[in-house]
């Protein structure tokens, strides 16, 4: 995990240096910018192992840099932002974060989310299992998701979910089981919510297969294969 490749967009110099001051003394390497247009150029050069996004920084902006990424990649975005508004939080998990840290916030608290996101998706890629159920095919040593055949982009969390519910077809999992999927970072049921609603978009023509149990959860309907 550590040794790991973090990009960091952020256009305040005195917040990205006392990141990437705390993220190398973890063993990270780092790469900085201070616009989108920068970020999207050291990302598709880099390809890092975890994006650090500044909602506010100069054009392109954090959500247009998070979209473009999530139309060629999975790779783990933790959203950093100022702003506090729910309808804010959930669009940059609806789009496709893996986390969120809002401003201000302790650069260690940064760096043991950047840890745990990690330490999610490297146990999805080294597990080599397939699961299928109905038309959903998971294969976790190619980190690939596929519906009628059909690739799927997923983000890590998205993909995370997906292997809960096809390793267990059937079972009605609460929002608090699936909370504890995303460890502390969740800050409560409601990005459950959120990453679903996600992630049944994200399925297609699969996305039926995920059902809302009423007063429960969620679960997914079909057999497995």
């Amino acid at each position: 995990m550590t040794g790991g490749l973090i990009l960091i967009v952020e256009d305040e110099a005195r917040i990205a240096e006392v990141l990437e001051r705390f993220l190398r003394a973890e063993g990270f390497r780092t790469e900085r910018a201070a616009d989108g247009r920068r970020a999207l150029e050291l990302w598709r050069a880099a390809r890092p192992d975890l994006v650090l996004l500044d909602l506010m920084i100069p054009p392109p902006d954090g959500l247009e840099v998070l979209r473009a990424i999530r139309r060629e990649a999975p790779t783990p975005v933790i959203v950093l932002t100022a702003r506090v508004e729910e309808i804010d939080r959930l669009l940059g998990l609806e789009l496709g974060a893996d986390d969120y840290v809002t401003k201000p916030f302790s650069a260690r608290e940064v760096v043991a989310r950047v840890k745990a996101v990690l330490r999610r998706a490297n146990g999805q890629l080294r597990a080599p299992q397939r699961y299928r159920v109905g038309e959903l095919e998971l294969d976790l040593e190619a980190f690939q998701a596929r519906c009628r055949g059909q690739a799927l982009a997923l983000t890590a969390t998205q993909f995370r979910l997906l292997q809960a519910f096809m390793a267990h077809p059937g079972k009605a999992f609460s929002r608090g089981e699936l909370l504890d999927l995303f460890g502390e970072e969740a800050p409560d049921e409601r990005t459950v919510d959120a990453h679903v609603k996600n992630l049944r978009a994200r399925l297609g023509e699969c996305g039926g297969l995920l059902e809302t149990v009423r007063g429960v959860g969620y679960r997914l309907a079909g057999e497995p294969r």
